[in-house]
């Protein structure tokens, strides 16, 4: 059926060096407050200059670069996908807007999502003190649907007649910069072009019934899903990936709070575990959740998401990815379709 959018244990490791983009100076003088705000080295060849960036898909679709005075500097490129696949060696446009007059959009639509469960052993241990009906160990891999994908700010939709344990997971997701496949955890760097944050909505009834056959997916990939955003931050403006401060709020409420350093594998790791299924230029890898969500406390019905609530997913350099339940009714001005033909 089509429907109308909506309306509204730890790692210690060293960090890896990292590989970093270029934008074209065409322009580049004429832009004001550019000189500093995102220029961390000086020309390297007369033509580029190397940039420390927050990357952002805004209005309808145009790609832009946001500057530490809150503008949004447009680059001359389709995609963010595309951005990734030329290297990040394109035009600045000439057009700079400011940040509150801008619509954010998801950052990305990779072609390929690839999903980790298990990796935050503090995620498996709460679920097993409540009973829950499965372990998540590391090394649960699977693909995400992008289709799913919804921006900062956008409705989450609860499907009522689907579920009514719906639950919410912070995650950090890794940005491919560089294609590759079958590489090694110290090659995995050239890789990495940056990191933004994803909110990895499940529905828990559904989920149940799909891990007694070992696997879940349906219970993650369902419309709206997936939002991810606010931005891509490069690489190199992050720093070490393992030592940020990670929080999600429910209408203001801290759910989950903790840090990546209690990655159970560390970034290059998984990227280099997730190669052999082969990466193209812009593609997603997910980190996997910490304890806090909704199924793994004593009252699980009392903390389940429902249409109202509002959820802020926070990692420390990586910015708050907001969005907002809302129930199908209000989304779309129609009662939900019967789910008897997809349960």
């Amino acid at each position: 059926m089509g429907n109308p959018a909506p309306m509204l244990p730890a790692c210690h490791i060293q960090a890896p060096s990292v590989h970093t983009f270029h934008v074209f100076a065409q322009r580049f003088d004429s832009v004001p407050g550019n000189h500093e705000d995102n220029c961390r080295q000086s020309v390297l060849d007369g033509n580029v200059k190397e940039l420390w960036m927050k990357l952002v898909t805004f209005d309808d679709g145009r790609v832009g670069r946001l500057t530490d005075t809150e503008e949004v500097v447009e680059l001359g490129v389709a995609t963010m996908r595309e951005f990734f696949e030329r290297d990040g060696k394109v035009p600045e446009t000439g057009e700079v807007l400011r940040f509150d007059d801008v619509k954010l959009r998801a950052p990305i639509v990779p072609k390929k999502f690839f999903h980790t469960a298990g990796n935050f052993r503090e995620h498996h241990e709460d679920l097993a003190r409540v009973d829950w009906s499965h372990p998540v160990n590391k090394g649960i891999v699977f693909f995400q649907n992008v289709d799913a994908i919804i921006g900062p700010e956008d409705a989450i939709v609860y499907p009522e007649a689907l579920t009514n344990e719906l639950d919410y997971e912070l995650e950090m997701a890794i940005v491919i910069g560089k294609p590759g496949k079958f590489f090694t955890a110290d090659e995995a760097a050239d890789h990495i072009a940056g990191y933004l944050i994803f909110n990895d909505i499940t529905a828990r009834d559904i989920q149940r019934r799909e891990m007694k056959s070992g696997v879940f997916s349906f219970s993650k990939a369902i419309d709206t899903f997936c939002p991810i955003g606010p931005y891509i931050v490069t690489a190199d403006e992050v720093g070490d990936p393992h030592s940020l401060e990670m929080e999600l709020r429910v209408n203001g409420d801290i759910r989950q709070k903790s840090s990546t350093s209690r990655m159970s594998v560390s970034i290059p790791q998984l990227v280099a575990y997730h190669s052999p299924q082969v990466y193209s230029a812009g593609d997603l890898i997910t980190t996997g959740t910490i304890a806090g969500v909704a199924a793994s406390t004593d009252d699980p019905f009392a903390n389940y998401l429902k249409p109202g609530d509002v959820v802020e997913a926070e990692i420390e350099r990586l910015g708050v990815l907001r969005n907002y339940v809302v129930s199908w009714q209000d989304a779309y001005g129609q009662a939900p379709p019967p789910a008897e033909q997809w349960m």
